[in-house]
């Protein structure tokens, strides 16, 4: 057997750096004879601060253009922002500037010196790494003098960002894991498939209503996984009614497809959505709040649900959703939407404000 047989492939790779940015670990990347220590900003301890001054080169906190506008920092580089760290900064100055929590109370020590000149490729990927594995969407960096060679000697995990960046961004293949039926209140004729991405990351459900006709458009539902709606009966947001209230619909039909994707809070994580949750008491709305963490306005990526419709073979749904997008973004991946089917439940004195949001901001039909 080939030694390249064993070793992993772009998309295993990506798992792995995830899995080490999540614990805390540094990671290499590269492009050509370039190479920085990338470290997620809020993972970073004290003892590998030390280590990471050590190397010698000055370190550089890279932060989305949304984080670094909280900041009034300058995005040079468009998307985000390359921070240089003061030579004193400690580690509760890089906690400050990359998590929200304590803008209004204690404000990061500025003004923040933006870099201008110079390349942020690596940079950008870091910051995409991050995000991708649910963390806050920012990373400290240290120039390798030595390019990536050091990679080996401390035995941590290295990509080139050439064949990264790509795989960051492909819409994943995903193949069916297991299938079950499962009676349940909405209806006695359910089954529920799961789904495994192709780079082996976090499965995606789909509830099957009856045994709806492939050749005809189904009934269908994207829902995003929403613990503290789905499974706590939160009053923040209409998640748990809609989800019923799908089901209910597609039982009383007696035939349809939920996708349920776990994108929970837009697809920032729990962790993110509570640290947005914070920010929202603190007075700001849904979008504000997910900007001064650094993300988009929603950062779920719903190719996931046009996938696995198509898996399931289907080709025609008529959508029940309030969000334009969903019918869009099905639209432009080959999923053709013959109508969409409102779905105006759950509206509480809780949550009125989430609502007028999404409808202002968001474009939701409510």
């Amino acid at each position: 057997m080939s030694r390249n047989a064993l070793a992993p492939n772009a998309a295993e790779t990506l798992n792995r750096l995830r899995a080490d940015l999540r614990m805390g670990l540094p990671v290499v990347l590269c492009r050509g004879e370039r190479a920085a220590l990338v470290v997620a900003a809020e993972m970073l301890t004290a003892e590998r601060l030390e280590a990471m001054r050590q190397i010698g080169g000055a370190l550089e906190l890279a932060i989305t253009a949304h984080r670094a506008e909280s900041l009034k920092a300058r995005a040079y580089d468009g998307d985000l922002a390359r921070v240089l760290a003061p030579a004193n900064a400690t580690l509760g100055w890089f906690h400050a500037v990359c998590d929200p929590s304590g803008d209004l109370s204690s404000p990061a020590q500025g003004p923040l010196h933006c870099l201008r000149d110079g390349a942020s490729d690596l940079h950008r990927v870091g910051i995409a790494l991050a995000k991708s594995a649910q963390l806050l969407p920012a990373v400290v960096m240290v120039t390798l003098p030595e390019g990536a060679a050091i990679a080996g000697s401390l035995g941590l995990s290295r990509a080139d960002i050439a064949l990264l960046a790509p795989e960051l961004a492909r819409a994943l293949p995903f193949s069916p894991v297991a299938t079950a039926r499962l009676p349940m209140t909405a209806s006695e004729a359910g089954r529920v498939h799961v789904f495994r991405p192709g780079d082996g990351s976090i499965e995606h459900y789909a509830i099957e209503i009856g045994t709806p006709p492939r050749d005809r458009p189904v009934l269908a539902r994207l829902h995003s996984a929403c613990f503290t709606g789905d499974v706590l009966g939160s009053l923040k947001c209409d998640c748990g009614p809609q989800l019923a209230a799908a089901l209910d619909r597609m039982g009383a039909e007696g035939a349809g497809v939920l996708i349920y994707l776990n994108q929970e809070g837009r697809g920032i994580g729990l962790a993110n959505k509570m640290r947005a949750y914070a920010l929202q008491d603190q007075g700001f709305d849904t979008v504000e709040a997910n900007h001064r963490l650094g993300f988009e306005d929603d950062e779920r990526d719903f190719r996931i649900g046009a996938s696995l419709l198509r898996e399931m073979g289907f080709s025609g749904v008529r959508l029940l959703t309030n969000n334009p997008s969903k019918v869009r973004m099905l639209g432009d991946h080959g999923i053709e939407v013959v109508e969409r089917v409102p779905l105006k439940v759950g509206q509480t004195a809780h949550n009125a404000a989430y609502l007028a949001t999404k409808a202002l901001k968001s474009g939701h039909m409510l």
